[in-house]
């Protein structure tokens, strides 16, 4: 696979340069290289079933690396399982992928309830490699067997397998090498949990240009004063994350190019980029480019991109999430999967060789997904958007689309409204539902910017006005509730399950 051998040229030629850095570990590219071909032959001496998924469990570990390319070196994809991860979800992807065993790389015991599986310790890797024991390329993944399988959450409480492999993560990493401004040896940064597909963003691209991956743990981001201190240390220059962990950031004024001088790109995906949050990183980091990206799991991260300079938040209100990458196509269909013209709202379907071949041992589901498009890999993503000038309109969730009182409506419309509040810091839209699951009101949870007023209901008074300019009345919420900060999952995105519990009893 050329991305393996890549990342072997990169042992080769710069054979101490450090490939991935988790507080105070180093892992160079040689360490990198042979512990992984050592890991591989135990793998292939343990007679696994062949190209079967293996578990590889912990946070932000050097192992953790070491295990990925140790796995696909002996054939078999890994299934990354964050330390974050509950026993029972644990428990569920164990039966669905029917995984055979489980490398432990968080160094405390897993807890795996009543299922026997067998389970590698990292102290129990291999320290030394015989002479003449590696394997061989023709072990590896190759072409159109799965590389990697990550857990998405599933409508029926089941979590989805997404199998993506070696050639959906060539198309990728292709990509964006090509059309990014990447360069060689530059210091990545490591924010999203492997389990999160964000993380293949920094991962593999930083590995592909002999870079170095710098992680920062749960521990350090719950820990505002140390998670700044790590990122001056740091010195990071390519910045990848969610919208929200960034904005987290931004509510410190430290946060700005005095603290990280080096920082050269910005790329988010995985929730909407607000233009407001855009305008600050280019002017706390007035060196810095600023990358919008749009994509979900089934695509491998992401298949789309627009550089958000100062000119593009001078013409657009709610930003596009870009062009699609070379190899792909985006295109918008309505209800009977008609093609719609250009303009006009639709689900937005993606075809290209980073499209998934579905969900791993669930043909119904991916059968319903995925599909070909003119002799091309196809999904449905369940996404609202819109092509104007080949540029895509992202518009939430079909499933974020509820109807109120006869009014269908989107729930991130509102919040885009919302947050162009002068009042307004964060805010999310959480439906107030009978026993029924019918939407009864709106509910706004917000984090409130500094003001004046005494007491709430002036507050909200204030908001309500500046949603009338741009809202009709059935969009403006019923109920505010403030807030010092809004729920954040591990995986950086906006926890809206819990907001909904806090704002809803």
């Amino acid at each position: 696979m050329k991305l393996l051998r890549t990342i072997q040229d990169q042992a080769l030629t710069n054979p101490d340069a450090s490939a991935f850095v988790s507080e105070d570990h180093v892992l160079t590219y040689r360490e990198l290289w042979e512990k992984s071909d050592q890991l591989a032959y135990e793998l292939h001496e343990r007679k696994l079933v062949k190209g079967s998924p293996i578990l590889v469990y912990g946070h932000m570990e050097t192992e953790m690396m070491i295990s990925f390319l140790g796995c696909v070196k002996a054939g078999h994809p890994y299934i990354p399982v964050d330390t974050s991860i509950p026993t029972e979800r644990i428990v569920k992807i164990i039966a669905s992928s029917q995984a055979e065993l489980l490398i432990n790389n968080s160094g405390k015991a897993v807890d795996l309830g009543e299922v026997a599986l067998p389970i590698l310790e990292k102290a129990d890797f291999p320290s030394v490699l015989q002479q003449g024991t590696s394997l061989s390329a023709e072990h590896w993944v190759q072409e159109d067997d799965n590389f990697y399988i990550i857990y998405t959450s599933g409508s029926t409480g089941n979590p989805k397998g997404v199998q993506i492999t070696a050639n959906n993560l060539q198309s990728f990493v292709d990509w964006m090498v090509k059309d990014f401004p990447l360069t060689s040896g530059q210091r990545f940064l490591n924010q999203a949990p492997f389990s999160f597909d964000l993380s293949v963003m920094d991962l593999y691209p930083s590995l592909a240009t002999g870079g170095t991956l710098s992680a920062i743990t749960k521990e350090m981001i719950a820990r505002p004063k140390v998670l700044f201190e790590e990122l001056k240390k740091l010195d990071i220059q390519v910045w990848t994350s969610t919208p929200s962990f960034v904005q987290v950031c931004l509510m410190d004024p430290s946060f700005n190019h005095e603290l990280l001088p080096n920082v050269e790109v910005f790329l988010f995906c995985g929730e909407i980029l607000p233009s407001e949050t855009a305008r600050e990183l280019l002017t706390r980091f007035p060196k810095a480019t600023v990358f919008n990206t749009y994509g979900p799991t089934e695509a491998t991260v992401a298949v789309t991109e627009i550089e958000v300079t100062h000119a593009v938040l001078d013409e657009y209100t709610a930003l596009p999430v870009g062009k699609s990458k070379g190899d792909s196509r985006i295109i918008i269909v309505d209800e009977d999967r008609n093609e719609v013209p250009e303009g006009e709202h639709g689900e937005i379907i993606i075809a290209g060789p980073s499209v998934s071949k579905g969900y791993l041992g669930e043909p119904a589901l991916t059968e319903k997904a995925f599909f070909m498009y003119d002799g091309v890999p196809a999904y449905k993503t369940g996404d609202a958007g819109y092509l104007k000038n080949g540029q895509l309109f992202y518009k939430g969730r079909l499933d974020f689309q509820i109807k109120l009182h006869g009014y269908r409506m989107e729930l991130e419309e509102i919040e885009h409204q919302l947050a162009k509040s002068s009042y307004v810091k964060h805010a999310v839209i959480v439906p107030k539902e009978d026993q029924n699951g019918k939407a009864e009101y709106l509910i706004a949870a917000i984090v409130p910017e500094a003001h004046s007023f005494e007491k709430e209901y002036q507050l909200s008074s204030a908001i309500k006005k500046d949603l009338s300019d741009v809202l009709p009345a059935y969009m403006i919420p019923r109920k505010f509730v403030y807030m010092e900060e809004l729920a954040i999952t591990p995986n950086g995105k906006i926890d809206r399950k819990q907001l909904k519990e806090e704002v809803t009893v």
